[in-house]
């Protein structure tokens, strides 16, 4: 360690006072990051570091966004907004499955359309439906 000391010109003393100092905040650090918590968890934790760092800052402690960033990763703090919605809407037809009813679901006799529905299907079960009685029939393969 002396031979680094020497290279860059700091008293071993100094080297000895910095690595043996206090390492917890100071009060107004503290302060801060509280604020910053109770920011976070005022926007159910949508709000990133521009939110956070305008909300802090209207508070009355002024807080740049690169500050408040540096602040939320020691926290462990991450903003979570809601996913966007999964389901796409086809904008073409299925090629190999042929559109029989062509959307013409007003049936007149019962046992001609049957319906059935495998998106939300438990492994094993198998479900139809009549068009025209609205009957189920649900059956274990």
């Amino acid at each position: 360690m002396q031979h680094l000391c020497q290279v860059f010109g700091v008293h071993r003393s100094s080297y000895r006072a910095w690595r043996d100092r206090d390492r917890t905040p100071c009060e107004a650090e503290e302060k801060l990051l509280d604020q910053v918590v109770e920011a976070h968890a005022a926007s159910n934790g949508s709000a990133g570091a521009r939110s956070i760092a305008t909300m802090v800052t209207q508070a009355g402690t002024p807080l740049s966004r690169y500050r408040a960033s540096r602040r939320m990763k020691q926290l462990g703090l991450v903003s979570t907004q809601p996913p966007s919605h999964a389901y796409k809407k086809a904008d073409q037809p299925h090629l190999d499955i042929p559109n029989l009813l062509n959307r013409e679901f007003d049936v007149k006799e019962p046992n001609q359309v049957w319906a059935g529905d495998i998106t939300y299907s438990v492994p094993g079960v198998r479900a139809e439906q009549d068009a025209q009685t609205n009957h189920e029939f649900i059956w274990n393969i």
